[in-house]
């Protein structure tokens, strides 16, 4: 087993995951709304599920793989919740919403099977 090339392999999606930024919604003349409560609930969601990733691989219950796995799905959640709020303005729908939640929820158990 390669562990340093699948430790560069991690680095480097943890790198692009953090390069994507998290996202801060705009009101219609676009400036920044920071209190938007959807789409600070679902930011704080991936935040959360990206920092029980990493103490996953710090405890040793999740290998590199599974890390750069589900790096990548929240990075696809992240993604979406981006092109949703531009879509509408800096803000997401309750339906946008519904469906990320529903993603990330799905996200949160396997996480939880894996350090357990």
């Amino acid at each position: 087993m390669n562990m340093p090339k699948l430790a560069l392999t991690y680095l480097t999606l943890t790198v692009l995951i953090g390069s994507a930024g998290t996202a801060i919604a705009q009101n219609a003349a676009g400036v920044p709304d920071p209190g938007h409560p959807r789409i600070n609930e679902v930011q704080q969601r991936i935040d959360n599920q990206e920092n029980r990733v990493d103490r996953g691989i710090s405890d040793g219950q999740i290998n590199a793989k599974q890390a750069a796995h589900d790096d990548a799905k929240l990075a696809r959640e992240q993604n979406s919740l981006n092109r949703d709020e531009a879509k509408n303005g800096g803000h997401i729908t309750k339906g946008e919403q519904k469906n990320l939640n529903k993603r990330l929820n799905k996200g949160s158990r396997q996480i939880y099977r894996q350090r357990h």
